[in-house]
């Protein structure tokens, strides 16, 4: 008989391959064993993970990373996990507004955390790429959103991040929602001088942290990180 411990990484190997057919093959195995979907997921995202460090490494491409996001979305959509998060969160988890910030036309990690965050039950507005400052406000202002996420490959997007967060200052809009920021390459250092409530380098965690913000309520000064 396969070791189930096995098959959890055979399903990451194959992730990070970009192994379509087996990954689905395996992503169906591991729920029947009845794993958790939400361990699932968290399988998933240590193959995705893999799949960015290549890119990273230049051994893999955007094209890869566009495969990988394909291969995610497909066991997002797998019966069995459906099925769960529908039962989970027959109620709306919040509402959250997501887009990658002015400067930078990036979005696979984006739209790794939206998946993640719709099987979450998550209502997302995905404001899409190269998303102005004046963008993000006026969509705060529209959709009263609880949480606002900021994504940003580059490492330039800091700077784009903290003048989100100023916008939303200067419209007396930013005590009424958590901000969180996703990137690879942030740091404490660079959570701070941005002024969000949290950060991720993690799609998985980032993902926690905001069901962990609806969960305590809207309280300013929640930090976390990836």
């Amino acid at each position: 008989m396969k070791d189930l411990g096995d098959t959890k990484e055979s399903l990451v190997r194959c992730v990070e391959q970009l192994d379509e057919e087996n990954s689905l093959k395996l992503a169906k195995e591991v729920l029947i064993e009845g794993t958790d979907p939400l361990y699932l997921l968290d399988l998933m995202n240590e193959g995705m993970k893999r799949v960015g460090k290549l890119y990273d490494c230049r051994d893999y491409y955007i094209a890869d990373l566009i495969m990988a996001g394909l291969i995610f979305r497909q066991v997002l959509e797998l019966e069995e996990m459906t099925d769960f998060f529908h039962a989970k969160y027959n109620k709306k988890t919040g509402k959250i507004v997501i887009g990658t910030v002015k400067g930078d036309i990036h979005d696979i990690g984006k739209d790794i955390f939206r998946y993640m965050l719709e099987a979450n039950g998550f209502d997302v507005i995905d404001l899409g790429v190269d998303v102005s400052r004046e963008l993000f406000v006026k969509n705060v202002k529209k959709h009263n959103p609880d949480i606002l996420a900021l994504s940003g490959v580059l490492t330039s997007t800091v700077d784009e991040m903290r003048e989100v967060v100023i916008s939303l200052t200067k419209v007396h809009l930013r005590d009424k929602v958590k901000i969180i920021i996703g990137a690879n390459h942030l740091t404490q250092e660079a959570f701070r001088f941005i002024g969000a409530d949290g950060f991720a380098t993690d799609a998985s965690v980032g993902a926690k942290l905001c069901r962990e913000w609806m969960n305590v309520g809207n309280g300013q000064g929640v930090e976390g990180n990836g």
